[in-house]
């Protein structure tokens, strides 16, 4: 389990800035058209597999679960900060948000299509990220698809890096080791999409999003 101590932290950061996210980052999908790209794309092979539940695993303020429901997914909202499920509410009625640990889901083994962890895991000491991607295995349904985004660190010899992040510590991810951890987990990366920074982008790191699947059940 992710020590408590590192867990409230960036809890009680997050409670505290949820007024000033909303304001930077609600409308963010607006002006970046490669994330909603690989969203769609998320968002097609999930309903493919018939199964359209979707967690969007710490939500923020409840945006991109709402564009996930636009996409046709049946998507849930979940986050450790309740201020920031307080806003999700009253932004958007109509769907569920809950507050949780991404160390410890309330959701049933197998019962997700996909689950999104766009990123929300860089909070997350390195050490304590294999309880969270067993969590996203444990909840996923067999063929089921993650899609997980992050910032990439720069160093190959260092597969983690710490960056300084406004609102709590957080750390960069090698790609490549990552996805070995993701299959060490279960999940097998089947795509990734890399996004060079931008000019106009606050922090000058490359982002990554990788997509990968649950193994199906095998017949007996």
């Amino acid at each position: 389990m992710v020590e408590p101590d590192a867990l409230s932290a960036t809890r009680d950061a997050y409670d505290a800035a949820a007024a000033t996210y909303v304001q930077l980052f609600r409308d963010e999908l607006r002006d970046r058209p490669l994330d909603r790209a690989i969203l769609s794309a998320f968002a097609e092979v999930v309903s493919a597999s018939g199964n359209g539940q979707v967690a969007d695993l710490g939500c923020g303020p409840g945006h991109i679960t709402a564009y996930l429901n636009e996409l046709g997914l049946a998507a849930l909202g979940i986050d450790t900060a309740p201020a920031m499920i307080k806003l999700a509410r009253q932004a958007y009625p109509g769907l569920r948000f809950d507050v949780g640990s991404m160390t410890a889901l309330t959701i049933a083994d197998g019962v997700l299509g996909g689950a999104l962890s766009r990123w929300s895991i860089i909070h997350t000491p390195p050490q304590e990220l294999p309880v969270i991607l067993a969590e996203f295995h444990r909840v996923l349904a067999p063929g089921g698809h993650l899609l997980v985004g992050f910032s990439a660190s720069d160093d190959p010899s260092h597969p983690t890096q710490v960056f300084d992040h406004a609102v709590a510590p957080a750390y960069r991810w090698s790609p490549d080791h990552l996805a070995a951890m993701l299959r060490k987990a279960g999940l097998a990366e089947v795509a990734r999409m890399v996004r060079e920074p931008q000019p106009t982008d606050r922090r000058q790191f490359q982002e990554i999003y990788l997509l990968a699947r649950k193994a199906q059940a095998v017949a007996v």
